[in-house]
């Protein structure tokens, strides 16, 4: 029912909805209205999200097989906006 892997694209889908939400709106709320309280709002909850994103990334790097390429792209995309959006299409479809 709650396998690692399901796991892991609920904090995947999670991690990027929070990062959208504090790079596009936000930040800019802070500096244009100033106003830094979405930021400190919704900081911490991206944070704790980005850390479980990458540790669960380490946790599955052996079941998925993915080499050193694969691996750096999917830690790579938490950085990227919309990136966990693409790698829970290509490299976690055929999981269940």
């Amino acid at each position: 029912m709650f396998s690692l892997n399901n796991i892991f694209k609920i904090v995947a889908f999670l991690e990027g909805v929070s990062y959208i939400l504090l790079l596009f709106i936000a930040t800019p709320i802070k500096y244009l209205a100033h106003d830094p309280q979405y930021v400190k709002l919704l900081g911490m909850p991206h944070g704790i999200l980005f850390i479980l994103y990458v540790v669960l990334a380490f946790m599955l790097k052996p079941e998925f097989n993915w080499n050193n390429k694969q691996f750096r792209g999917v830690l790579l995309a938490s950085i990227i906006p919309f990136g966990t959006f693409f790698i829970e299409k290509k490299y976690l479809k055929t999981s269940n």
